[in-house]
């Protein structure tokens, strides 16, 4: 009798449901509008709706699927791209945010579009989906974790009423929910549970507790993971031999018109250090804004992760070829030689701590050949956040990059060394700099294309 009154609040609730498939990308600047207003806004207000969410630029096989979608019904390839049937669809967050009320009220009910036709949602095996789903309704999510084959108990929770009643008839294990990254947001979940190899999470009562099987502290992973990656990026830039060569060049000129001043060698030094880490933290925007206008083509997103690593790996190469058989002046990996007396002439000029501040602001277009490497694949891994979400990284990274600048300015200006003792350590050591560069760039490279940070 229990079952059958379950099937009919699932049955009654199916028969009427509107059906939507979304495709977004976490990182897409768009999609960082529509996934809140969808999955915050709509359907916590639209207990009728069900959708099924597609990540693409994290998630090959879902960014497949759309060109595959685009075949069979001539769908937009942009996203965030919303389908509620081959001739009733939304792509772009303001004819989302704008339409999506309007065409759910006319449609009144729709069956999910999926590439080999439609199917109403009671219908569908949740396990026929391709791709990496995410299905969402009534403030309520599912997504595949192990080989299944019945999904009924999976659509009961996500449509019915009372989920004390499914889950009493229902083999399950509590497990620990983790928060399901949005584009733009996170959502947070104080429930879940295992089910026939989908994890079901949602809020309110039952309140149950167990161990995860999923992965255990999903996004505090992913955060210390995105700190080592940009703490070892910016050692990477910080050691690097042709910015610390600049900074003994300047701290040289500074000496040669004050020899007996030190607080002018000091001043000088922090401001050369603080023009270096505002106009480094504007590159770094500048760099982290192109990536997103690359994310727009989807294509072109899922190849990024993977040529940033390969970036990485040749960087390292570079490197390590420079410990090997050193050559000044190295590609990427050194100012080339054809600029240094440039420089050399600009820093001569220099008398003054307003002159260095200036000086660092202009000659940081002369650093760029051999300590953009780094930072360019910084770029691409801050690129899934929002620009301001990316300020504290971008701090960080920079100063990290400007405190060898920071520490020789101290140790001159206290005397613990000459600017030239700095110099002679920089030429003696240069090679096992290199190796060091090299070392962790190409384990870092390595790591991004294996997928193991």
């Amino acid at each position: 009798m229990k079952k059958a009154f379950i099937f009919l609040i699932l049955f009654s609730l199916a028969f009427s449901t509107t059906c939507i498939v979304y495709f977004s990308g976490i990182g897409c600047p768009h999609c960082a509008k529509t996934d809140p207003f969808l999955f915050k806004q709509f359907l916590n207000s639209n207990k009728d709706v069900v959708v099924i969410k597609y990540e693409v630029y994290h998630h090959q096989d879902n960014a497949q699927l759309m060109y595959k979608y685009n075949e069979v019904y001539n769908t937009p390839l942009g996203v965030p791209l919303l389908l509620f049937d081959e001739k009733n669809v939304l792509v772009g967050d303001a004819p989302i945010i704008n339409n999506l009320y309007k065409f759910y009220s006319n449609l009144n009910g729709s069956k999910c579009l999926l590439p080999d036709g439609k199917v109403p949602f009671d219908e569908l095996d949740l396990n026929s989906l391709p791709g990496s789903p995410t299905v969402w309704a009534n403030g309520r999510v599912a997504f595949r974790q192990d080989k299944s084959f019945d999904s009924r108990a999976v659509k009961e929770i996500l449509l019915s009423n009372n989920i004390v009643d499914v889950l009493n008839k229902t083999n399950y294990t509590p497990v620990k929910p983790k928060d399901i990254e949005l584009s733009g947001d996170i959502y947070s979940f104080e429930n879940a549970v295992y089910i026939d190899g989908w994890v079901v999470e949602w809020n309110g009562p039952p309140y149950l507790s167990g161990e995860q099987v999923t992965t255990d502290g999903h996004s505090s992973y992913k955060l210390h993971l995105t700190v080592a990656k940009i703490i070892s990026l910016a050692i990477v830039d910080a050691i690097n031999p042709c910015a610390l060569a600049v900074l003994t060049l300047m701290l040289l000129a500074i000496l040669t018109y004050n020899p007996d001043n030190k607080m002018k060698v000091l001043y000088a030094g922090l401001a050369f250090s603080l023009a270096v880490f505002i106009i480094y933290f504007v590159y770094g925007l500048i760099i982290i804004k192109f990536f997103q206008i690359v994310q727009m083509l989807t294509s072109l997103r899922l190849l990024l992760y993977k040529l940033v690593a390969l970036f990485a790996v040749v960087l390292g190469y570079l490197h390590v070829k420079d410990f090997i058989n050193y050559k000044p002046g190295g590609f990427l990996t050194e100012m080339p030689m054809s600029l240094r007396p440039v420089v050399q002439k600009i820093i001569n000029g220099i008398t003054s701590p307003r002159g260095a501040f200036f000086t660092g602001a202009f000659v940081t277009l002369f650093l760029l050949p051999c300590t953009i490497g780094p930072y360019i694949i910084a770029g691409g891994i801050l690129s899934f956040m929002d620009i301001i979400e990316t300020f504290p990284w971008l701090a960080l990274y920079n100063a990290i990059f400007v405190l060898p600048m920071l520490l020789i300015t101290l140790i001159v200006y206290v005397g613990l060394a000459q600017v030239k003792n700095v110099k002679e350590w920089r030429d003696k050591n240069i090679k096992y700099i290199h190796l060091l560069s090299g070392i962790i760039m190409m384990a870092l490279g390595i790591g991004m294309a294996l997928g193991l940070i």
